[in-house]
């Protein structure tokens, strides 16, 4: 007895193997992550370290280069950029596909602290962040006020809203981009400074010297222990303007005499706005494991609930949320999968004339889909974009073992025999070239699992789902196929009148196929030369087409990128990103914008303009890419590039990059650099060419007299210490309101500060 006969003449036994795989298959479903793509390890490692007040050439050469070289021992690095820019350097390191983004971390960190003591002493403590997977938040939400200022509305969100968001089950962290918060600022008076003695350094040293946190521990009795705790710190603005900072023969100088003592912000220096209101938002990063659409709905549903809790004239608002974008796509896959489905099934009622023989391809193709679920459970996948294709072209694949038991049942019922003894016979005749089929497709496709880079990460879980749907669909094809027909076919079901209408119309194909390569075989020479014709043009289509790793997605948003002058303040960077945003908001497929102008540096800027939904626009986003771009090069005075998203994971920036390397200094590789740029910009290729090489921002030399310092009795660091203390903006400590910390900075009014 074969094998098969055993699911034939034992229903049940076929009936338990397809329940057990329907009931995995669902239950995988409900248990699988779904993406956009497949699960990519793009990590990039960020190291932050702020020197407040230096130039850009100091924290190059003094913070940035250092730390470079320790940096490049650590493993698992594939390509290291950096930014020297003033007060700030920024070293991006991007580590090889799927490497192990702790352990790079923890390495980068101990090549981080072996240099520390050859950072300069007022440098602050550089600061580490690991970037996994997706570089945009899954959504923004916005939150604006016209009477609240920002600092109030940073503060808010901070206190309020953040833990409750970061509480939402698959939500790694909600951070605050655009957050201005809270500061003690001291605006010193360099008039009053000069009346009563007194320097900015002795403003910084009092800061630091009278605004103590004291820990003085506990008092131990036989019965009875008591916490201590000194006053020595200061808590309000009003504590702060009665500090002392000078006494001279009973005379004292106190902050408030010398400076205008506000409770500010850390930073002015960037704005956020939305709509063009000002704005602060908040972007929801969801944890690598969880489920994106279901981590926004579970978003969206406490979202309502911190809209009432907000105090009043505060309003926000979900103003980008990508998970549509991966909704809809998904969507379009799955009514592919399904139109595919009735296509297929219409086709073999057509082909076949008979109700009961379409049933079994009907049941066996949804289960051998749904089966895959289990493997690509058992695997780690997730229901993805390129998963779904896997399973819409499987159904090409698995309907193939249902067809060919069917119609090898249907062939033998036609010579007499009965359903059983044609079910029996046909699976006997079947079961070695199932098997084989299945090992030849999955043979086929498993290698593509295989390929290294990023095209092996994003189509392994392609092949191996392909080949367990292929797998699957041969175990129902042995077990489940050969059972149903065995029960479902009659001997008179093919006495139809439609049945016989459809054997005639083949048996007329049949004849008209059958002229017809008699009369091709004896001209053969025509075939052949078509054949050759074909396969050359082929090759040449293939060799002259366009490449490219992926096709470029509308996903309903058009990025903006603003650089303005070297030495833009942030109401000039303002002025731009209200000229984008008028010339944004004047196209009719216009929704929303949002903007982020002081990010990275004070003269440059984010933004993102979002499009009405598909349905109710006529014009793609590239072609509305292509039209804000000419629009926004008519802007005076600075540079707007137009970009979108990446249409993969992992990518970050413009679409197109490149780096000149050189050993010469930077002024001989800018020479280079900008001859490329005109090259680039008069060839006609490109709407936005630019660098990131800067060496034009304006800056002025404080020639200091050695000698006259020497008399005075003072040194050069006396001098730097107090320009640094006027000027940088380095904060001192910190200071407690109501529970939470706030930094203390000291520095000259801005209108002491307008030129040198």
């Amino acid at each position: 007895m074969n094998f098969t006969d055993l699911f034939i003449r034992k229903p049940v036994l076929a009936m338990t193997i397809s329940l057990l795989i329907l009931v995995l298959g669902v239950r995988s479903l409900t248990s699988l992550a779904v993406r956009q793509y497949p699960k990519t390890q793009n990590a990039v490692v960020t190291i932050s370290t702020t020197y407040y007040g230096a130039d850009a050439q100091t924290v190059a050469g003094f913070i940035t280069q250092p730390l470079e070289g320790a940096i490049a021992q650590a493993q698992g690095i594939d390509y290291m950029s950096s930014t020297s820019v003033s007060g700030v350097s920024a070293i991006t390191a991007t580590l090889r596909l799927n490497y192990d983004a702790n352990r790079a971390l923890t390495e980068i960190n101990t090549q981080v602290n072996s240099v520390r003591n050859q950072l300069p002493p007022e440098a602050q403590q550089p600061v580490l962040t690991v970037q996994v997977g997706q570089t945009i938040d899954a959504m923004y939400m916005g939150f604006f006020s016209e009477v609240l200022p920002n600092n109030n509305v940073t503060d808010y969100l901070v206190r309020v809203v953040k833990p409750k968001l970061d509480s939402v089950e698959g939500v790694q962290t909600a951070e605050i981009l655009g957050a201005r918060t809270f500061a003690l600022r001291a605006w010193l008076d360099p008039t009053r400074l000069a009346a009563y003695g007194v320097t900015a350094t002795d403003v910084r040293t009092a800061l630091g010297t009278n605004n103590y946190l004291a820990a003085l521990g506990t008092t131990k009795g036989q019965m009875v222990s008591v916490d201590l705790t000194a006053g020595t710190s200061l808590h309000s603005v009003d504590e702060f303007k009665k500090l002392i900072v000078k006494q001279k023969d009973g005379a004292i100088v106190r902050l408030e005499d010398i400076a205008t003592v506000s409770l500010g912000a850390e930073n002015y220096d960037f704005t956020t706005a939305f709509g063009g209101r000002n704005a602060v938002f908040i972007g929801i990063k969801v944890a690598p494991e969880a489920n994106v659409l279901e981590v926004a709905k579970r978003v969206r549903a406490v979202f309502p609930e911190i809209q009432a809790q907000m105090p009043n004239g505060l309003t926000g608002e979900i103003v980008y949320d990508g998970t549509i974008f991966i909704s809809s796509s998904i969507d379009e896959v799955v009514k592919t999968l399904i139109q595919s489905l009735v296509i297929v099934s219409i086709v073999i009622f057509l082909f076949l004339g008979s109700l009961r023989a379409v049933v079994i391809p009907l049941i066996a193709m949804p289960l051998s889909l749904i089966g895959t679920f289990f493997v690509m459970l058992m695997l780690g996948y997730s229901v993805n974009l390129l998963t779904l294709l896997a399973l819409v072209l499987a159904i090409g694949l698995v309907v193939d073992d249902a067809i060919i038991v069917v119609e090898n049942v249907d062939r033998h019922m036609k010579a007499g025999k009965s359903p059983m003894e044609a079910s029996l016979i046909a699976a006997r005749e079947l079961g070695g070239p199932i098997i084989a089929m299945t090992v030849v497709l999955v043979a086929v496709y498993v290698p593509i699992g295989f390929q290294g880079g990023l095209t092996g990460a994003l189509f392994t879980e392609f092949a191996f789902s392909l080949a367990g749907a292929v797998t699957v669909s041969g175990i129902v094809a042995l077990t489940l196929s050969p059972m149903m027909t065995s029960r479902i076919f009659r001997s008179e079901q093919e006495s139809g009148r439609f049945a016989r209408f459809i054997d005639r119309q083949f048996e007329r194909l049949h004849h008209g196929y059958q002229r017809l390569l008699h009369s091709t075989l004896d001209t053969w020479s025509v075939p052949v030369v078509m054949g050759v014709i074909l396969l050359g043009g082929v090759v040449y289509l293939f060799m002259t087409s366009k490449s490219e790793l992926a096709p470029q997605e509308d996903q309903g948003v058009v990025l903006s990128q603003i650089v303005g002058p070297p030495n833009a303040t942030s109401q000039q960077m303002n002025a731009y990103a209200k000229q984008v945003f008028d010339i944004s908001r004047e196209l009719p497929e216009y929704d929303q914008m949002f903007q982020i102008t002081g990010v990275p540096t004070t003269n440059q800027g984010i933004g993102g303009v979002l499009f009405k939904p598909w349905n109710q626009r006529t014009k793609s986003a590239a072609l509305l890419q292509q039209e804000l771009q000419q629009k926004w090069n008519g802007i005076a005075g600075a540079r707007v590039a137009a970009f979108q998203f990446p249409p993969l994971p992992g990518s970050q920036g413009l679409p197109m990059q490149f780096v000149i390397k050189t050993t010469e200094p930077y002024p001989n590789l800018n020479e280079v650099t900008q001859a490329i740029l005109q090259k680039a910009q008069a060839s006609g290729m490109f709407f936005y060419v630019d660098t990131d090489l800067k060496l034009d921002k304006p800056q002025t030399t404080v020639e200091v007299d050695r000698d006259l310092v020497a008399t005075l009795g003072l040194t050069q660091q006396d001098i730097g210490a107090a320009l640094g203390a006027a000027l940088g903006g380095g904060y001192v400590n910190y200071f407690s309101i109501a529970g939470r910390s706030y930094k203390v900075i000291p520095q000259v009014l801005q209108v002491d500060r307008l030129n040198a």
